[in-house]
């Protein structure tokens, strides 16, 4: 897949193209319905399927300080639109000038001179353009104008036992905050992950027994609740794309127990002896096995993690330790 950034750098041979617009933070189910369909569309017409997005997020932008969590990372989109059949994605930074940008503007500046949109295909509650005055309704306006087809694609929902809820950024931000993994992945379609690099931490981990990664997340990232999770370490490389994962025990919060005050991830690696540091990896979560807690000692965290390593083995299914 073709990737670059800004619209000076659209690629001279790109041709007529079927475009895709929106943040698609999280590539979740609803998204991948909605690429799937621009994919599709592109394949019948035998010309690329372009993703826009953008960076930073617009609403800090529109809002600074409302900067909502990240699901993925640029790499991280790039790698999944990538596996859904995406032949280039164009990331748009997000500018006060741009945003300033009348729906009109953005149609003929973006879609038209620097894409060649011959169709785009969005979700059907897409809004675009300074303040969101654009709707699919205008686009299609102006589509005939400047010549290019539009398709609202429907939202996608999920039975829960709630009902039926519309699958979102913003619903899986709020079950990964939960620190409900397993909604979040059923959205997703894939466990939640927050990618980031190994550092040294306290070492503390090696010294009980229980080694850990330490991983550095960038800012923004959804970081799930305060606890233990069963899940995986994932190994990726400069680029992002993922290169193999392993089971792990995974602990969220500031180590109560010995009165620690910076919140980090780390990743206990089930019979894995090497060292991570440095490493670009990602971390599954696949399910919260308890909350944070404070232990009176060293021996009870120490029997705490043995169990927390053996309900993992179980969560994901693997054999007991030999």
């Amino acid at each position: 897949m073709r990737r670059w950034r800004g619209q000076g750098d659209t690629p001279a041979d790109l041709g007529r193209t079927v475009v895709t617009v929106g943040m698609y933070d999280g590539v979740h189910r609803g998204h991948q319905q909605l690429i799937g369909t621009a994919v599709a569309r592109a394949r019948a017409l035998g010309r690329p399927c372009v993703l826009v997005t953008f960076d930073p997020h617009p609403t800090e932008v529109v809002r600074p300080g409302s900067h909502p969590a990240i699901l993925t990372s640029l790499d991280r989109k790039a790698e999944l639109v990538a596996g859904l059949g995406v032949d280039g994605m164009c990331v748009l930074p997000f500018t006060p000038e741009f945003s300033r940008l009348t729906p009109e503007e953005f149609a003929h500046g973006v879609l038209v001179e620097h894409l060649h949109a011959s169709m785009v295909v969005v979700g059907e509650n897409f809004t675009y353009g300074h303040k969101a005055a654009g709707t699919v309704t205008s686009l299609t306006q102006e589509g005939r104008r400047f010549g290019f087809a539009v398709e609202g694609v429907p939202l996608a929902g999920d039975a829960s036992a709630d009902g039926e809820v519309t699958i979102s950024s913003t619903y899986i931000r709020a079950c990964v905050a939960a620190g409900d993994m397993e909604s979040a992945a059923r959205a997703l379609g894939r466990p939640h992950r927050v990618d980031g690099v190994v550092v040294r931490g306290d070492r503390r981990g090696r010294e009980l027994g229980y080694p850990t990664a330490n991983v550095e997340t960038p800012p923004f990232t959804a970081i799930p609740a305060d606890g233990v999770y069963a899940g995986h370490l994932v190994t990726r490389d400069p680029s992002g794309a993922t290169l193999g994962s392993a089971p792990a025990a995974i602990s969220v919060g500031t180590n109560p127990t010995f009165q620690g005050s910076r919140r980090t991830v780390e990743a206990h690696v089930l019979d894995f002896a090497g060292d991570l540091y440095g490493e670009h990896v990602g971390v599954e979560f696949v399910s919260r096995l308890r909350p944070m807690t404070a232990f009176t000692g060293v021996d009870e965290l120490v029997t705490a993690m043995a169990d927390d390593v053996t309900r993992t083995r179980t969560v994901l299914g693997l054999p007991p330790a030999g």
